[in-house]
């Protein structure tokens, strides 16, 4: 009888899988441990100490990024996830239009679109805006963050949604509520591990996000990524690689939760 194919049983498979592995992890474990390294060295080891963990909290420049990296991810998700939500209410509720194709593709734009590419085109129309108001504030970053992070949002909302039961918003629509009501008292409450999931995927990509940040950003509005990639053309020392471990830990904890809230069961 002729055996099925199956890639995990051809010979190498293992060791090119755990070569990746390795590849992959390592340079972040070694990352997380160096963190806790006494001394200045990155690859000598001189015993273990939170100096760098402190350093990084008492430092004025690492809070100040800090707290406007918070700002800007905080109001990117919730504008990209609001966003988010309507346009996936107005492609999943509705009749088949033409060009719905095209506001799909168009909607994901930003994960097709090499970040480099968006990062220049946005450099250049906020430029001019800058040129023509005078105004250098941080609401650039926040529009640019929002208008990246929306497709991130929008593919698990609209995951949510597409495997939604309608008969429950038809009765309701039968029962002459009215569209707003339909939504707050049957899709909303069903929607939500959808919504909460994309608002924790679309704040981890902006806390994170380094190209567009660079590109948009005025002086004196380094978020922490930028200000670590800044010191990282300096002087390299454990102390990058503390706040690296901090934002890693923050990333891990937001992905687990996202994948937890998508798989809640409707």
């Amino acid at each position: 009888m002729r055996k099925t194919f199956s890639i995990s049983r051809q010979p190498g498979f293992t060791v090119i899988a755990m070569t990746c592995f390795v590849l992959l992890y390592l340079p972040i474990i070694l990352l997380v441990v160096y963190s806790f390294n006494s001394g200045r060295s990155i690859a000598i080891w001189e015993g273990f100490s939170w100096r760098w963990y402190v350093s990084a909290w008492e430092n004025d420049q690492v809070q100040q990024a800090t707290v406007r990296s918070l700002v800007i991810a905080l109001w990117a998700s919730a504008i990209s996830t609001s966003v988010a939500v309507l346009a996936a209410l107005a492609t999943t509720r509705t009749r088949k239009f033409k060009g719905q194709a095209a506001v799909f593709a168009m909607i994901n734009q930003p994960l097709m679109v090499p970040e480099i590419v968006t990062a220049t085109a946005l450099l250049i129309f906020f430029a001019m805006i800058k040129v023509a108001t005078g105004y250098t504030g941080l609401a650039y970053l926040i529009i640019a963050h929002s208008a990246f992070c929306i497709p991130f949002a929008y593919l698990p909302i609209r995951a949510r949604l597409t495997g939604m039961d309608l008969s429950l918003e038809q009765a309701a629509a039968d029962l002459y509520a009215t569209p707003f009501q339909v939504f707050r008292r049957i899709t909303l409450p069903q929607l939500w591990p959808g919504i909460l999931a994309g608002a924790m995927l679309a704040f981890v990509i902006s806390l994170d996000d380094v190209v567009i940040t660079e590109f948009v950003k005025s002086a004196g509005q380094d978020t922490l990524p930028t200000y670590m990639l800044g010191q990282l053309r300096r002087v390299v020392t454990p102390e990058v690689n503390a706040i690296s471990t901090v934002l890693l830990g923050i990333s891990v904890t937001f992905v687990i939760a996202f994948t937890v809230l998508s798989e809640i069961k409707k």
